[in-house]
């Protein structure tokens, strides 16, 4: 369980995420939509420890960054260093010992090869696998479906399925396709003006969707009307 309580960041005089209270349960997978700028990742970095705030988050552990992994949009990559060393630093900064590393190759990355050689694609799945081989209760996972192949997100959804279903992990999923978050998710939440606007069960997925779709297209299609006739 992660409790965000009156949860507050600003950046100068622009308040990014303003008194956010939400709980996210154990067992259950978690969708945050917002635009561009909305504050998911900033979102993400006060629930990681990376960003100072205002307000209380606690949790069943703590120190919470203990607890969790956070997989942010651009990983960063020393560039000589091989996929298998790159996953064998990530573990070994957890001091997570993992054998077998090539059979748990599920993504069938290329990991005797430098990361410099890789595809941005390549380098998004090899960020997914060193992040799903920690053991931690939490895992926050920015665009984790963005950039990577038709296979490879199969495989991601059962994944989750699985640390949800039998591990009982939570997990914080923010994506710009909707369709990925609706498959994986139990909860989708708006993050709009700040705050949390609207939380939604599975029932309810596909009525938040045509919402957002309708505001979002009809003011693009002002503004694109009213630049046209300008």
């Amino acid at each position: 369980m992660i409790q965000l309580i009156d949860l507050t960041k600003s950046f100068g005089s622009n308040t990014v995420l303003d008194k956010v209270s939400f709980t996210f349960k154990n067992g259950a997978v978690y969708g945050i939509v917002g635009k561009n700028g909305a504050g998911k990742t900033t979102l993400f970095r006060c629930i990681a420890g990376l960003e100072r705030y205002r307000g209380t988050i606690v949790s069943e552990e703590m120190p919470l960054k203990n607890h969790l992994i956070f997989l942010p949009t651009e990983p960063f990559f020393y560039k000589m260093m091989t996929g298998e060393e790159y996953v064998q630093f990530i573990c070994n900064a957890r001091q997570n010992r993992v054998n077998n590393l090539f059979s748990k190759n599920i993504f069938n990355i290329p990991l005797k090869q430098y990361i410099s050689t890789y595809s941005s694609g390549m380098k998004k799945k090899l960020a997914l696998f060193a992040a799903l081989l920690q053991n931690v209760d939490y895992y926050i996972l920015d665009e984790p479906f963005n950039g990577i192949d038709f296979q490879s997100s199969l495989i991601l959804f059962d994944i989750i399925e699985f640390l949800k279903t039998n591990k009982s992990k939570t997990i914080i999923i923010s994506s710009h396709i909707f369709s990925t978050l609706k498959q994986s998710c139990d909860e989708i939440i708006l993050l709009e003006n700040s705050t949390f606007k609207h939380h939604v069960d599975k029932d309810n997925f596909d009525r938040l969707e045509k919402d957002i779709h309708s505001e979002v297209v009809e003011l693009d299609l002002n503004l694109w009307e009213s630049a046209k006739n300008s």
